[in-house]
């Protein structure tokens, strides 16, 4: 059972906000920086060209785009580049992370190795993943790493974490299908940006570690593009496609190896089945003990549930949330037609070929449970077998023998799912009123909020046609009390400043709307004094969101204007969205201002 928490500093401060502060760590090299090959050397590789060795003889024809079968991975290295590629944005916080020296972008192995270009060791030959997935709700067979090669996987040597470091835009695989294998700059951008934003905020997320121009290599998007790199990485790339492949295929060993390796090396999870009260009876006094693979079902649900929480909090949006993107570690990853909340609109989808609003804002939490869904689908005969049944040689090697069996167990099925689809939505629901009461300033956490504060909020926010994001750090400024002072031409003059000037004319009663919630706020605060409330807020209401029209502006200085230091800018607000003002970065205030009235709800393709 999950109970409502009192949200304090510790548990709700973001990474960013504290980055500043923190003691710089001297960091290690490249070449002393620890590295492995724990996913290629525990899991299947394609039995087409099963060793480094066999890869490396073949062409690139051989190797593919083509079906594989009965594997996790295929060795295949980057396509080498010939043309000067140019280091355009290295990430501080990602160095910091990865446990590598700040002065290594400088050295020409680190532009080699961002590039594809870098040498790579031995035992730890480049591999691109296979997994399938679930897109638009429809089955969509074997899709895989169809433009990203991992390179290895990385220890930082003092916090330990484990990284595999990857890089996007690096040519094809098996797994690119009909496509090129190549990103083009404007996507590469977006994708750099927001994986090292929503780190600085708090958000789980994969991340950046630089984008590296091909001046020389084109791709045809909606129009001929530049190509670019990201070196991205994450403690797993492992998706629930990964999983859905292998039981659409009918792959029982392998499924039951993957879900060994997620759940020992990826979720670190030991070996302690728990006793569950809550149905069956095949524990001690009718408790139903919990076997190791439902333990694991119920940790990738916990971790997608805080996720998607914090998406909901903070107002961002997917814009593409298949099974295929959808991380066992509860990761936000692959970053499309993603988007923050500008005008607060439910409805709204940052994808402009989501006609159907399937992931919308609105829909998120309900899609990602029912990607979850698919996931149960995929591990249920492992998660709902019985002590004595899972681990026996006939179990393991030939399934359910017996009628009998398969009924009683698609019945525990269904109830661990139904269960933990109570939990999902438990889970979710005491994160996002956390996350929402530390917004909002307040001390601690009330069960009548949702109904008396933010549902009233909200509703507010989209009749007055309000800025999502940046109204919490309007609010941050706002000494309520004082407001509650003044006269009503006064508060409503103060209210009239969170809308946007372009709907001022447009909108009825807007001001008035929104001075009778702060009223309402101001009813439920626990202090009658404004400065400790708003210093607590601006720890974790951003200044700075990288708003769509914000990534446009800088994709078109970069990429027609040749301006090289607007990405140096926005990293120096990534490190710190927190700040009150960035004062060697000229454009921060405007960035930090009002959507400008024709790129409010900007929308992106898929290729984006």
């Amino acid at each position: 059972m999950v109970r409502c928490t009192r949200p304090t500093l510790s548990t709700v401060i973001p990474r960013g906000f504290l980055a500043m502060s923190r003691s710089e760590s001297t960091g290690v090299t490249l070449q002393d920086l620890p590295k492995s090959n724990v996913f290629t050397t525990k899991l299947p590789p394609d039995p087409q060209f099963p060793t480094p060795e066999s890869s490396a003889e073949a062409t690139r024809s051989d190797l593919g785009p083509r079906m594989v079968k009965g594997a996790l991975y295929t060795y295949v290295r980057p396509d080498p580049v010939e043309d000067s590629p140019e280091l355009l944005a290295v990430s501080p916080l990602a160095l910091r992370s990865l446990g590598l020296a700040h002065t290594e972008p400088s050295k020409p192995e680190f532009l080699k190795l961002v590039s594809g270009n870098g040498a790579f060791e031995d035992k730890s030959y480049p591999w691109a993943q296979c997994y399938g997935g679930w897109q638009f709700g429809q089955w969509a067979g074997q899709l895989g790493d169809g433009r990203a090669i991992s390179l290895f996987e990385a220890t930082n040597p003092e916090t330990k974490k484990r990284y595999e470091l990857q890089l996007k835009g690096a040519g094809q695989t098996p797994y690119s299908r009909f496509a090129d294998g190549k990103a083009v700059l404007r996507s590469s951008i977006r994708e750099f940006i927001v994986s090292e934003y929503l780190y600085s905020i708090g958000i789980p997320t994969t991340r950046a570690l630089s984008l590296t121009l091909l001046p020389g290599n084109q791709a045809i998007r909606e129009k001929v593009e530049t190509c670019a790199i990201v070196c991205r990485f994450a403690e797993s790339w492992i998706r629930i496609g990964t999983f859905d492949l292998l039981r659409a295929r009918g792959d029982r060993k392998n499924l039951r190896l993957l879900s060994d390796y997620v759940r020992e090396e990826v979720l670190d999870m030991k070996e302690k089945p728990q006793a569950d009260g809550s149905n069956g009876s095949d524990g001690v006094d009718g408790a139903r003990v919990r076997n190791r693979y439902e333990d694991m079902y119920r940790e990738i649900v916990r971790r997608n549930a805080l996720t998607v929480a914090k998406w909901q909090a903070y107002g961002f949006m997917n814009g593409v949330l298949n099974t295929d993107n959808t991380s066992v570690m509860g990761l936000s990853l692959d970053f499309g037609p993603f988007s923050f909340m500008d005008t607060f609109n439910p409805k709204f989808t940052p994808n402009h070929d989501d006609h159907m609003l399937r992931y919308c804002y609105r829909n998120q939490p309900t899609i990602i449970w029912w990607n979850l869904v698919r996931l149960a689908e995929d591990l249920a005969e492992l998660f709902a077998a019985t002590p004595e049944m899972l681990d026996s040689e006939t179990f393991i090697n030939e399934g359910l023998t017996s009628e009998a069996d398969a009924e009683a167990l698609i019945k525990r099925a269904e109830n661990i799912i139904r269960e933990v689809g109570e939990e999902f939505k438990s889970i979710f629901l005491t994160e996002y009123k956390q996350l929402m009461a530390a917004r909002l300033g307040f001390i601690e956490l009330r069960e009548t909020d949702m109904d008396d504060v933010y549902s009233p909020l909200l509703d507010t926010l989209e009749d007055a046609q309000v800025d999502f994001g940046h109204f919490f750090r309007r609010l941050s400024d706002l000494p309520i009390f004082e407001l509650m002072q003044k006269d009503e031409e006064a508060q409503l003059a103060e209210a009239e400043k969170f809308m946007p000037k372009a709907v001022l004319t447009t909108v009825q009663k807007g001001p008035e709307k929104i001075l009778k919630w702060l009223k309402i706020y101001a009813e439920r605060l626990e202090e009658n004094e404004d400065s400790k409330r708003m210093e607590r807020m601006k720890k974790v209401n951003p200044k700075f969101i990288p708003k769509n029209w914000v990534l446009e502006e800088i994709i078109q200085r970069v990429g027609e204007k040749g301006d090289r230091e607007v990405l140096g800018d926005v990293t120096k607000l990534i490190e710190n969205p927190f700040a009150n003002h960035w004062e060697e970065v000229k454009d921060a205030e405007r960035w930090c201002g009002d959507v400008p009235r024709l790129e409010v709800g900007l929308q992106c393709s898929c290729s984006s």
